[in-house]
């Protein structure tokens, strides 16, 4: 596999001290992950990470799982699709989900994420979509009730999602499902798919691609910075990272360009990795419509 022009050796242990948060918006900078996630509490937390395919969580959250696990977090990864698209070599095509099992478990683990925190839920690739909901159209259950009794169970406090702006349509499906299902976890209804538990805050990760416009465009802030907060890494991070997505050595050649692109996350020696923080579920804000009315009332 072409790597990075990066000396990979043996990795220094993760430190909180590891990572510096920046939020774009207050433009601000902390070695405090709660600049991030606000209410932060240690070893309580549980940062869940949605995954389309077994690589995506790695490849776009990759320093905040080590983050997490520097703060003392046991961070889990919730795999959706199974990976049966993945094959290079027509001779894999058959074995490409266990091979693909066995390289997400081996990669997962090399930065220190068990192997019983990583769920696969192992709906078909380029099929997530057409699963969504409760009760499907043929009366088949979707992806609704297996989410939220999933998430009930890990009670997880952060959950990042994948990026759903021009990706991949599996990672849009699952943006959706994160977005919708993530807030109803926590809401008294479904009584019998577990107790509810609230997720303290939500996340968008990118694999490849930028975020939607909508949320720099609505804070004032330069639409070419469509993330607002960021974690910048030292490279024995970015060492940690690319050392684990070797082990998928079957997306050797999708792999490669991805990892050859992550040169372009260099700055001043440190890499970055860029999320978008978003509230699931905005309230209105009737400010702004009153004292329009109350203008137009005066007009009248």
């Amino acid at each position: 596999m072409l790597l990075l022009k990066l000396k990979i050796g043996k990795s220094k242990k993760m430190t909180n001290k590891s990572f510096i948060y920046y939020d774009l918006n207050k433009q601000i900078k902390s070695t405090d992950i709660s600049l991030i996630f606000e209410g932060w509490s240690g070893e309580d937390e549980r940062i869940t990470v949605l995954s389309p395919h077994d690589d995506d969580a790695l490849l776009g959250a990759g320093y905040l799982l080590l983050a997490a696990i520097s703060e003392g977090c046991e961070p889990y990864v919730l795999i959706f699709c199974d990976g049966r698209g993945g094959y290079s070599n027509i001779e894999e095509k058959d074995r490409i989900v266990s091979i693909r099992r066995e390289e997400s478990t081996n990669a997962y683990e090399k930065i220190g994420i068990k192997k019983e925190n990583i769920i696969r839920f192992d709906y078909p690739d380029f099929s997530l979509k057409p699963n969504i909901g409760w009760v499907l159209p043929e009366g088949k259950e979707g992806t609704t009730i297996r989410t939220i009794k999933t998430l009930r169970e890990i009670k997880p406090t952060r959950l990042l999602i994948p990026n759903e702006y021009r990706e991949n349509m599996d990672h849009e499906a699952l943006s959706y499902i994160g977005t919708y299902d993530g807030p109803q976890v926590g809401d008294p209804i479904l009584a019998d798919v577990g107790r509810p538990s609230r997720i303290k805050g939500f996340l968008k990760y990118s694999v490849w691609g930028d975020f939607s416009p909508e949320d720099a465009l609505l804070a004032g802030r330069d639409p070419a910075l469509r993330g607002n907060v960021a974690i910048k890494a030292g490279r024995e991070v970015e060492e940690k990272i690319i050392q684990a997505l070797k082990e998928f050595k079957s997306q050797e050649r999708i792999i490669d360009q991805l990892i050859k692109k992550r040169s372009e996350r260099i700055v001043n020696g440190s890499y970055i990795e860029v999320y978008l923080k978003f509230n699931p579920r905005p309230s209105i804000e009737y400010d702004g419509y009153k004292k329009k009315i109350l203008e137009i009332d005066r007009k009248s």
